[in-house]
């Protein structure tokens, strides 16, 4: 036999996972330091830096002594944090409306009555939200960090300077959201920017670090795992800077599936439907666990999600649906011209992209439901929510957080690919480089998924 390589010292693996990390923690300050929402190159450039500089520190953790793993993990997770509130949100104002609803909320004021042009709550805006037009009619210059929106549909007219997307529509975000928003506003005065929820989503990322690193130990699984969740650029940028309440469905989500597998079917129920009554789109994880009780599960997931809608539809009526049918349909999920079912639109025409995303993600949660394995569901939930996510194809990077927990615990990695090419996506937007972004990105990580699963039934093979 022939000699073996040597093997690299503790301390030397130590060593290289350190650079790898400051090198990460290096590209993500500059990318929320230096990102400008009108200087449309830096945000794709950074998104890749970061990536390229990710992958290899999260190959280069495998290497940390088991000893020290989860206490690197954790602390990376806290400094990649840090790192990622050292400025506003870079390229998205979504966390402007939850602080607006939240506001509005804090003063006793249901956030689906009113859209936050209304200027019968003129007195709630504080200045680092909304900013009355000059003289001229016009917004000065960037007002805002994250970017401006004008509305001019107001009595009496003039214009209204706001962060906020979408000033003249009601809010889009469902109850337990909306609970969210409020209690992230309870303790800070209206006066406290855009680290409020950046700090709540700073804690989430640690609590979902934390769970996974729990579960990890004791089921026997390296803790070095933990780090494509905990060391992600996706969580960096969208849970922790964007700070996106996705975060919150992910941790919801998590709970769920961890509880089912615990055998705590009624509290994994009401997890799950919490879940939903935050941003909806971890529904389509639902089929990977319906395996244990499903009567009793859906009856609490329900139970949940209509308990949580109560105080809402008592005070706003049937305005609780907000701005979510219009939302849909403004998004393009009608088929027509959008990004929305990129890869359908390469063999079907734009009117049957909608109505096929639908038969296969039918079909996918018919396989899943069919062969979900008990003790690890999440091996479903990634093909649930990655299948959505490239059937969908929503350019909202974002989204893709519910996919990461569920990453990690099913060791299917190669699904992290999905995550960068929606980030590219969002920031290429529509023509002329947007749909070639898409077609290419998208159809790379169905290539990659590919290999990774002809890959890993060959390893399969050859253990048996």
């Amino acid at each position: 036999m022939s000699e073996s390589t040597p093997r690299r010292a503790p301390g030397t693996s130590a060593a290289v996972a350190a650079l790898a990390l400051v090198a990460l923690l290096a590209v993500i300050v500059l990318w929320t330091v230096t990102t400008d929402p009108s200087a449309e190159w830096v945000s794709p450039l950074g998104t890749l830096a970061a990536w390229t500089v990710f992958v290899p520190a999260a190959l280069v953790a495998r290497r940390i002594p088991a000893r020290h793993a989860a206490a690197v993990v954790l602390l990376g997770s806290l400094l990649v944090g840090a790192a990622a509130i050292a400025a506003p949100p870079a390229t998205s104002n979504d966390s402007a409306r939850y602080a607006w609803d939240g506001i509005v909320q804090n003063a006793g004021i249901s956030p689906y009555a009113h859209v936050p042009a209304d200027e019968a709550l003129r007195p709630l805006r504080p200045a680092w939200l909304f900013q009355d037009a000059g003289p001229d009619g016009s917004c000065r210059s960037n007002p805002f960090p994250t970017g401006t929106e004008t509305t001019t549909n107001l009595p009496g007219g003039g214009t209204l300077c706001t962060a906020i997307n979408r000033p003249a529509v009601p809010t889009v975000y469902p109850a337990v959201a909306e609970l969210y928003f409020l209690a992230v506003r309870l303790v800070p005065g209206s006066e406290v920017g855009f680290i409020a929820f950046q700090l709540s989503g700073l804690l989430l990322s640690l609590v979902i670090t934390v769970a996974l690193l729990s579960f990890l130990r004791r089921t026997g699984r390296p803790a070095h795992q933990a780090v494509w969740w905990a060391w992600s650029p996706l969580v960096a940028f969208e849970a922790i800077n964007g700070a996106h309440v996705d975060a919150l469905g992910a941790a919801l989500a998590l709970a769920a599936a961890l509880l089912l597998v615990g055998g705590r079917t009624l509290g994994s129920g009401v997890a799950f439907g919490a879940a939903v009554a935050t941003k909806l789109i971890p529904v389509i994880s639902a089929p990977a666990l319906l395996y244990r009780r499903p009567v009793r599960f859906i009856a609490a997931a329900m139970a949940t999600f209509a308990v949580a809608y109560v105080p809402y539809v008592l005070a706003s009526g049937w305005a609780v649906l907000g701005y979510l049918p219009e939302y849909l349909r403004s998004e393009g999920y009608d088929g027509q011209d959008s990004p929305r079912f990129t890869l359908l639109k390469l063999v079907l025409p734009a009117s049957w992209a909608g109505p096929a995303s639908l038969v296969l993600l039918l079909a996918l949660a018919i396989y899943v439901w069919r062969t979900t394995d008990d003790s690890r569901p999440w091996d479903g939930q990634v093909l649930m929510v990655g299948g959505m996510l490239l059937i969908v194809s929503p350019s909202y990077p974002w989204y893709a957080l519910l996919l990461l927990p569920f990453v990690v615990l099913s060791d299917r990695y190669e699904f992290t690919a999905i995550a960068p090419v929606l980030a590219l996506m969002y920031f290429t937007g529509a023509e002329p480089y947007g749909p070639l972004a898409a077609r290419l990105g998208l159809g790379a990580v169905v290539v990659i998924l590919a290999v990774a699963t002809v890959a890993r039934r060959r390893r399969q093979h050859a253990n048996r």
